[in-house]
């Protein structure tokens, strides 16, 4: 790289604090499914900017909507006025959440800042300072959302004093050996019974898939249990849809795979389709619980609720839930075809276009190194996907929702060479080393 490329000026003024980088990527502009760099070459996006650009880049309808929402922008704020867009996806978005009759929402700029919000207004509403969440959460980069999570990556952060993190269930290393779920389920249960008295717990925050924490698919059943015994205890469950809501399982809500309905339901990332925006739906006792207390001046303007109701007409218009039923499935039946019989692919799992490819070494210790290796080649070979896990060894695939099964084949081709190449020893150390990631 010459000292004037993207990536060279990038590096000289931009903070790296909010920085996760993976290999030197530099984008100009995207189209579809596609990112293009400087140079014009173009790459196939399967982490859609995590997951954020749900849409693709550039979708006609979304920009058309975006446009006629500045051409006639409605203010720029929900904080002291009645703004027609934030109030017109407040409402789309109650009418497609289930939950309790009296309800509100709660708008944002992304999952951090709605699951601070929910996580400050539990104690102030409920009098209970207690909160549980699984090992390996990230419910959001705020002080007050990591407070909430359990992510090995955020040790710096402070944790809320009354916070309590249980195991969350993993097919592949199951809690006590056991896969159903139930040994964990009785374990929660002994916790409410006894050190962490359920009537002392305000919440449980919980990932229908934990995405950051490895792309964990709970077993059937699993959250519905959970929600009962939650309930027995008058604890809220806070369903945190920020990465895998709206479409992206094959449903428009990834809970509706069982049937259980959370109290408050968290949604971010795809929501925007790329710009800024995020919302709470839950309880009017508790996100009215007061005023003036959970608030940024750019809350609810009109551009960013303009986008929001564009993604969930489109979504619904051109049955994108269903695509990325139909898609993920045929992406997973891919790599899970072109990776048979690598020792190093511990395991294959996903559901709808939210899937996780994770590397091992022996005795299925996680394989960091030969995970950093294989995202840096897929990159080389014109792929982008990221790497998530408590062991940062998961290849996360998160694409747009308009992706097609060519596509799908194309970049589980693609996924299958780069991880050959990196078990081969061919992806030089040396270009790898710079890119921390996780």
């Amino acid at each position: 790289m010459s000292g004037s490329s993207l990536y060279a000026r990038d590096s000289a003024v931009n903070a790296g604090l909010q920085k996760l980088r993976f290999f030197p990527q530099e984008v100009v502009r995207g189209q579809g499914c596609h990112v293009y760099d400087p140079g014009g070459r173009c790459y196939l996006d399967l982490s859609a900017s995590w997951g954020a650009a749900s849409l693709g880049y550039a979708h006609p309808d979304f920009v058309a909507r975006v446009h006629e929402a500045l051409l006639g922008q409605a203010g720029a704020s929900m904080l002291s006025s009645a703004v027609s867009p934030a109030t017109a996806l407040a409402e789309k978005l109650l009418g497609i959440t289930p939950g309790c009759e009296d309800r509100r929402v709660w708008l944002g700029h992304s999952g951090s800042d709605a699951n601070e919000a929910v996580a400050r207004a539990l104690p102030v509403a409920t009098g209970r300072h207690r909160v549980i969440s699984f090992s390996g959460a990230y419910h959001g980069g705020t002080q007050g959302s990591m407070a909430v999570s359990a992510h090995p990556v955020q040790t710096h952060a402070a944790r809320d004093g009354g916070l309590v993190a249980v195991p969350y269930p993993d097919s592949y290393r199951p809690f006590e050996g056991d896969p159903t779920g139930a040994a964990l389920l009785a374990h929660i249960e002994a916790l409410l019974a006894g050190d962490c008295p359920g009537d002392e717990v305000s919440a449980f925050f919980i990932e229908p898939i934990q995405s950051d924490g490895g792309l964990l698919i709970p077993p059937p059943g699993f959250l519905k249990r959970l929600g009962e015994i939650c309930a027995r205890y008058g604890i809220l469950t806070v369903c945190d849809e920020v990465k895998v809501g709206l479409g992206r399982t094959g449903k428009l809500h990834a809970f509706q795979f069982e049937d259980w309905t959370p109290d408050v339901t968290v949604f971010g990332k795809g929501l925007g389709g790329g710009l800024p925006l995020s919302a709470a739906v839950g309880p009017s006792a508790l996100l009215d619980c007061a005023t003036a207390f959970a608030m940024q001046t750019t809350h609810g303007n009109p551009i960013s609720a303009s986008a929001g109701l564009a993604v969930l007409d489109i979504i619904e218009r051109d049955g994108l839930a269903e695509n990325a039923a139909t898609t993920g499935a045929k992406l997973l039946s891919a790599l899970r075809e072109k990776l048979a019989g690598n020792p190093a692919v511990g395991d294959i799992r996903g559901r709808g276009l939210v899937l996780g490819i994770e590397l091992v070494g022996e005795d299925k210790a996680p394989a960091p190194a030969l995970t950093r290796a294989a995202v840096y080649r897929a990159w080389e070979l014109g792929v982008v996907a990221y790497y998530v896990g408590a062991g940062s060894n998961v290849i996360e695939l998160t694409p747009p929702l308009i992706l097609t099964e060519a596509q799908a084949e194309e970049g589980a081709a693609i996924l299958a060479e780069a991880i050959a190449d990196a078990c081969a020893g061919r992806v030089d150390e040396a270009l790898t080393a710079p890119f921390a990631g996780w």
